[in-house]
């Protein structure tokens, strides 16, 4: 037998290995741990030969909270910034760099867009009193900021305070020309964040000059124009280069309201405008007392001409719309047939300025918008807010709000399309779903009733339980961006109850589909685009896909049977058109009364209206049923005079007699509007024959030639 070795000749166990690593690793930590306290005592020892006692620890406490703070407000308004400047990645500096001349559907000018029809002017070359005009009444400092001017923000808050309103505004003229370049007239305190913002960038990438020039060709002047050298043309028939001091006083004046003191509107306030420019021009020193009494006393006239009413926030529409389509063409130079019926848009805007004056302080609303689309998708009318000289913030194409009831319908039609009928029952009921519990208008139940009675009495329960259990929040979602809806929709599971926010074209768009049989409506403003030279740039029968079907017939006919009760049954009752013309539609009333919807179409038009206010304070009790509904019946009673009624599919349309005769609106508890008489016009015979011998004509002679000889 082999003897053992002894200890000190014995192999190394693994457990002594191991102690051997942990003994390195303890060793080495605190080796590294006491050099560590080494170098942190001399580098305290070397930094107590700056440290500070008295008054001055307590100014270097200061800057040290002040750097504190000011790296963190730097990382929040870095991301604050980063909407800002999403506005400014694509070409912004040609956007306006179009010459557009927009046509009604029967070819006649009803506007322009664009820097175009006057060339942008240097600033070198403008009257010298004209810039001083407009920085001493828009920003005397303006040469001094960098965007932002801080001393004129506190003259301005000083200067309100004092009068008990607002008296002068803060905005500096690069706050406004980053408002008109990138975003909206909405009040909104994101909104003025973005343009602080833009200010800054703008004073980064232009020069002074530069700022005042891009503000002075793309402001809006009034009566259609944009930009001071067209607006010296419209109202004085010169070039800017030759305006006299009184007629730049009255230019001047336009920026601050130019729906206000357009001379051609009011002369009297646009000269009593004027002579407020004057006054400021003396206040700043930039001219004296002397210098400016001849425009005093001789103030500026203007060319007679009718008042000329454009449709500017269809206009603004259809200018994106054209620059949306100009990636197809390289011309910048256009004249473009829109669908607009200036004879509905009149008569819209009507109804829904009649209506806000007669209704609008009892119910306490200020603003309302209008969408009105004929059966094939062509857009007739549109109101976008109740005067754009005042604000050319678009509440029919950019205002989100909550279509609330009127939602409804998209939940409704994929109850239809999946085979559900109007008589197929459901549980009116008490529901959670997921800790939400939906409860109806009066906190009542019905029990077992049908869709149709649902949709017509607008019971909340119902669709939601359609959706919860039946269709699906993404089966909701998915049939109201197939029917036109393009504002995203949440995924959540109020929105059978309309709370995620879209626009009134998104509402119109889908309603359109129903009229049109369950087909795509093809929403569209704009027919054709043609160059100077005649050439037809883009046609939409030509060049557009043709529509897809989002419904069966069977599924339309069912939705258009139940949506054609609301205004027999429902709450939709104001809303139907006299004369026996079969109406539908759906009203729509959002939470606390902020919003009041009613949609709704026949066989020949459908019209999204919607009325609310801009700061989203609540109405007075102001319901879908009441007065978007009377301003329906107004506008759509004034559309079917005189025309050839079709039927809504699915539905037999009881056409009225050859003798009828317009009936006067009735009278309600709220009394009525006015009703709209249509003058008379062609039969239906006659514009097909005149449309023939039109049709004749432009292929003899390309339509474009005729149009740029008569509107130069």
């Amino acid at each position: 037998m082999q003897e053992p070795l002894p200890p000190e000749n014995r192999p190394p166990r693994k457990r002594h290995i191991l102690l051997r690593i942990d003994s390195w690793i303890d060793s080495t930590v605190w080796n590294a741990g006491f050099k560590a306290g080494e170098i942190w005592e001399e580098i305290t020892i070397f930094f107590r030969r700056f440290r500070v006692r008295g008054w001055k620890r307590g100014v270097f406490e200061v800057l040290g909270e002040a750097a504190t703070l000011g790296t963190a407000g730097s990382v929040v308004l870095l991301a604050l910034a980063q909407p800002a400047f999403e506005e400014t990645k694509d070409d912004w500096r040609n956007r306006g760099d179009f010459a557009v001349t927009f046509l009604d559907r029967y070819g006649n000018v009803i506007g322009h867009r664009g820097i175009i029809h006057e060339d942008s002017v240097p600033i070198d070359d403008l009257p010298d009193y004209f810039v001083k005009a407009v920085l001493a009444t828009e920003d005397r400092r303006f040469f001094d900021h960098f965007g932002i001017d801080f001393i004129g923000l506190i003259r301005a808050m000083t200067e309100n305070a004092r009068a008990g309103g607002v008296v002068q505004g803060g905005s500096t003229l690069t706050q406004q020309l980053a408002k008109n370049l990138f975003l909206s007239n909405e009040r909104s305190i994101e909104r003025k964040i973005k343009e602080a913002f833009l200010a800054l960038w703008l004073e980064a990438n232009l020069s002074k000059k530069e700022i005042l020039r891009t503000y002075l060709d793309r402001a809006y002047m009034g009566g259609g124009t944009f930009g001071a050298a067209a607006a010296a043309q419209f109202y004085f028939g010169k070039s800017i280069r030759e305006v006299d001091l009184a007629e730049a006083a009255i230019l001047a004046g336009l920026f601050k309201a130019p729906a206000k003191y357009a001379p051609h509107v009011n002369l009297p306030a646009a000269r009593a405008r004027a002579n407020e420019v004057l006054s400021n021009l003396v206040q700043s020193g930039m001219m004296t007392e002397g210098q400016v009494i001849a425009a005093r006393r001789n103030p500026a006239t203007v060319i007679d001409r009718n008042e000329v009413e454009a449709p500017d926030f269809f206009l603004d529409w259809a200018f994106d719309e054209v620059q949306r389509l100009s990636t197809r063409f390289p011309e910048h130079s256009l004249i473009v047939r829109t669908t607009i019926d200036m004879g509905l848009q009149k008569a819209a805007e009507q109804s829904v300025e009649t209506s806000l004056r007669e209704y609008g302080e009892g119910y306490r609303v200020k603003q309302g918008a209008l969408v009105m689309i004929e059966n094939g998708g062509a857009v007739r009318a549109m109101v976008g807010g109740r005067d754009y000289g005042e604000s050319q913030f678009n509440r029919a194409t950019k205002a989100l709000r909550q279509p609330g009831s009127s939602f409804k319908v998209y939940t409704y039609a994929a109850a239809m399309e999946k085979g559900m009928t109007p008589q197929t029952t459901i549980v009116d009921a008490p529901i959670t779903w997921r800790g939400w519990s939906p409860q109806n208008y009066g906190r009542s139940y019905a029990g077992r009733i049908t869709l149709l009675t649902a949709i017509a009495k607008s019971i909340n329960t119902v669709p939601v339980r359609l959706a919860k259990d039946e269709l699906g929040i993404d089966t909701i979602v998915n049939m109201a961006k197939a029917m036109g809806v393009e504002t995203p929709i949440r995924n959540d599971k109020t929105i059978p109850l309309g709370t995620s926010e879209m626009t009134v074209m998104d509402q119109a768009t889908g309603y359109s589909v129903f009229p049109a049989g369950g087909v795509q409506s093809r929403r569209h403003g704009i027919t054709q685009v043609i160059g100077y030279d005649g050439r037809v740039l883009y046609d939409f029968d030509r060049d557009e896909p043709a529509p897809k079907r989002i419904l069966s017939e069977k599924a339309n006919a069912s939705m258009n049977y139940m949506l054609s009760q609301i205004p027999v049954m429902g709450t939709a009752r104001k809303a139907a058109l006299d004369n026996g013309i079969v109406t539908a539609g759906k009203t729509g009333t959002t939470q606390a009364y902020r919003d009041a919807w009613f949609v709704g179409f026949t066989g020949n038009y459908t019209c999204a209206v919607w009325f609310g206010n801009d700061d989203y304070t609540s109405t007075n009790n102001m319901t879908g049923g009441s007065l978007p509904a009377m301003t329906f019946k107004r506008l759509m009673d004034y559309a079917h005079q005189g025309i050839q009624l079709r039927p809504i599919p699915g539905i037999e349309n009881p056409l009225p007699p050859k003798d009828a005769k317009p009936q006067a609106v009735a009278k309600t508890e709220e009394g009525a509007l006015p009703p709209l008489i249509r003058p008379r016009s062609l039969s239906v015979d006659a514009t097909r024959l005149l449309r023939a011998l039109g049709d004749k004509l432009r292929e003899a002679k390309p339509l474009g030639t005729q149009k740029v000889a008569s509107a130069e």
